[in-house]
């Protein structure tokens, strides 16, 4: 018997035409279906040193975010943290992961599903992001590795910097609101468009 692999859509799937029409000062897509784990740990707990051990990162601190390895380390609360991974990758995260914590109180759980990742860039994203967002995305107030919980057009969203200048980032979005942050983002960007972006 033949067993068929379910189709995939992702929650910006309908949008890819409507962000690829933004102004030259603003690029947007999406990176769906990205490993997302959620870990609850006690910071400095041997389950931390351990997962740490595992992911040879330190467990950034309040409103930072780890992004140099293959596994990007989202700050989300004082024992919270969103690890965000290339697609496929939750089943072995989630084994090595709780086998290094063993009997060790922490808890890891996939919520891949929950959220979709809007990666923006473009020199305008600044101007863009603060018709919606009361963050001061001034690089002084946010520089690279900032990872907020905000609200962007009141939608929740995780902001990470990952660019200087705040020219690069990533709003991690529930999947259940992708489409009115697509709708809204387009919104924005309609002042800039016609080659003055």
């Amino acid at each position: 018997m033949t067993v068929e692999t379910p189709t995939r859509f992702s929650p910006l799937a309908a949008w890819q035409d409507g962000l690829a029409q933004l102004p030259t000062g603003v690029q947007a897509r999406e990176l769906p279906f990205l490993t997302q784990l959620t870990l609850r740990v006690q910071p400095g707990s041997t389950a931390a040193k351990a997962v740490e051990a595992v992911l040879d990162v330190t467990l950034p601190g309040p409103v930072s975010a780890e992004l140099s390895g293959d596994v990007k380390v989202l700050w989300m609360g004082p024992d919270e943290w969103l690890l965000v991974a290339p697609d496929g990758r939750q089943d072995d995260l989630l084994a090595q992961l709780r086998s290094a914590v063993g009997d060790e109180f922490a808890t890891v759980t996939d919520v891949s599903a929950q959220r979709t990742t809007l990666a923006l860039s473009g020199h305008l994203v600044r101007t863009v992001l603060a018709q919606g967002c009361a963050i001061d995305l001034d690089p002084r107030e946010t520089p690279v590795g900032s990872c907020l919980n905000t609200l962007l057009a009141q939608a929740p969203v995780t902001l990470v910097v990952r660019g200087e200048a705040a020219s690069d980032v990533w709003l991690l979005v529930r999947s259940s609101f992708a489409s009115y942050l697509a709708t809204w983002l387009v919104d924005a960007c309609t002042e800039y468009r016609g080659g003055t972006g």
